[in-house]
């Protein structure tokens, strides 16, 4: 049995020895999704503040992503929305403020990986959306990619939309610029008006002050950002040292050891890293997103140390991915 495998195994374990949770009664329910924009914008979001309602409003074409195999919440009982329930537990417990350790700015998290076509912003948004299902808790979504904003394009949001780095420049008040979404406890902020100086407005004080304020200000909010990868941009090593949490994502029959290990130093050694390994084929997940197969099989090694490990792991899944 594999590494992974026997990571699987025991959150399996862990899962089935958990009080089973009742069930909404119905699926619009459990999924808190709202009505299209018109009649959402008429009956109001319940329970949130002022200022995360400023913006204009999305609608997310659920049915296009559910047939290019994303989480969707109109189908909450899935192979892949059981993959996500239990990858972001303990980010959440960490949010929370459970962490054996505490972990600043714990609700900040970043989804990134090494190289283009890995699967960071297929696993964000997954993760993004599973999150929102929580009865709990409320997600904005940053589209922190700002060079592609393919996320947003996934998303339904129109090229040129103002967003992040309106905010960085002083163009735009957050307020106006987060955009509710057809779906009740999820938010979005684009990734805003292309600026050829957006390594530096990343790693602004702006942008230092701005993430203080969404981690201080919403602690119980928890905050998802698709970053760049970190081998082809500096923005993500920029947008690493604000975040509290950090999920890389790494395709075991694409990434190469070296690119893992050479992506992981670029993340300082205080932050708390989670390693997701997608382990689906090509020839038998199809494809998805960036011409690349996604699975539902996900590694999960978690902590402050080990990456060199988490490499090696890596490594050996994708070599027998390559050869089954």
């Amino acid at each position: 049995m594999s590494t992974i495998e026997k990571a699987l195994s025991q959150m399996e374990a862990a899962k089935k020895s958990q009080p089973p949770q009742p069930e909404p009664q119905n699926t619009v329910e459990r999924a808190g999704v709202t009505a299209p924009p018109a009649q959402a914008a008429a009956d109001g979001q319940r329970g949130e503040a002022s200022d995360w309602q400023g913006g204009a409003e999305v609608y997310i074409p659920f049915d296009s992503l559910h047939a290019q195999g994303f989480l969707t919440p109109a189908i909450p009982r899935s192979a892949i929305a059981e993959e996500f329930r239990a990858i972001k537990r303990p980010l959440l417990k960490n949010a929370s403020g459970a962490s054996p350790t505490p972990i600043p700015n714990a609700n900040l998290i970043m989804v990134t990986s090494a190289l283009q076509g890995d699967g960071k912003t297929f696993s964000s948004i997954n993760l993004a959306m599973s999150i929102a299902m929580e009865r709990d808790k409320t997600v904005l979504f940053v589209d922190a990619d700002v060079l592609k904003a393919t996320a947003g394009h996934r998303l339904g949001i129109p090229a040129g939309t103002s967003g992040l780095l309106d905010v960085l420049r002083r163009d735009a008040k957050p307020e106006d610029v987060i955009l509710r979404t057809n779906m009740e406890k999820l938010r979005v902020l684009p990734a805003g008006t292309a600026d050829e100086h957006s390594t530096e407005l990343l790693a602004s004080e702006n942008m230092h002050q701005f993430m203080l304020e969404l981690s201080a200000r919403y602690p119980d909010r928890i905050i998802v950002f698709d970053s760049p990868p970190l081998l082809l941009t500096t923005e993500a090593g920029v947008l690493a040292s604000f975040m509290g949490q950090i999920v890389f994502v790494a395709s075991a029959d694409i990434t190469p050891q070296h690119a893992v290990k050479e992506a992981l130093e670029h993340i300082g050694a205080d932050k708390m890293v989670a390693v997701m390994l997608n382990r689906a084929s090509r020839r038998r997940m199809g494809l998805f997103g960036m011409g690349v197969g996604y699975g539902y099989g996900y590694g999960y090694g978690y902590g402050y140390g080990g990456r060199a490990e988490a490499a090696e792991v890596a490594d050996q899944d994708a070599a027998r991915a390559m050869n089954p």
